[in-house]
């Protein structure tokens, strides 16, 4: 049976980079959120425009629901529909960890929200990338900022603890790979969880 899996996790953790090489390993369709759609890369641009710099919380929050609502459709169901696994760069539980944890947004109304955007779809499994706090600070310094990544360091401090308590209340979904390793161990931890979890 096909899986949907998701790599989730703060800035900097490596989540596109493993999402790739899973993807390849499995011959599964990569995809992302946000994005990972012709209209959903437009959306993207309005999210992580640093010039946008008055986006109300709940309309930021909506219009990420928007691109998930739209990727699930025309990506992420008609690929599982064809016996294809789907291996996504971030799901909805970013949603919860950056508008919830990190934005302060009711977290059951952002459940709900998307619980309805999503239609019940959750990922079967998500991986959740961690990466001490020089990591991810040195991995920044090495990139032009977006909007995101530019919200500060007491925000995404948030972030990642969300991260964290969501894996540790759902053990049965998640599993944490510490990812402040060599790249081909991640990768092999990330293929094992993956054999273990959902059996591809």
């Amino acid at each position: 049976m096909p899986a949907y899996i998701a790599l989730e996790g703060a800035e900097g953790c490596g989540k596109s980079t493993h999402a790739q090489r899973l993807a390849g390993r499995l011959d599964a369709v990569l995809t992302q959120e946000t994005g990972g759609t012709p209209i959903g890369a437009r959306l993207r641009a309005i999210l992580h425009d640093v010039d946008v710099t008055d986006l109300d919380d709940r309309a930021e929050a909506l219009i990420i629901a928007a691109d998930r609502a739209q990727h699930l459709t025309t990506v992420v169901e008609p690929a599982l529909a064809a016996g294809r696994h789907v291996v996504s760069d971030r799901s909805v539980y970013s949603t919860l960890a950056y508008q919830g944890y990190g934005r302060g947004l009711d977290l059951d109304e952002l459940r709900h929200l998307n619980e309805w955007a999503i239609r019940g779809r959750w990922p079967d499994l998500v991986l959740l990338l961690t990466v001490a706090p020089e990591t991810t600070a040195r991995r920044m310094g090495q990139r032009e900022l977006d909007r995101f990544e530019r919200a500060g360091t007491e925000f995404h401090a948030r972030v990642d603890a969300g991260f964290r308590e969501m894996a540790a209340a759902d053990p049965d979904r998640w599993v944490h790979i510490d990812a402040d390793r060599p790249i081909d161990v991640v990768a092999a931890a990330i293929r094992e969880a993956v054999r273990e979890r959902v059996g591809v």
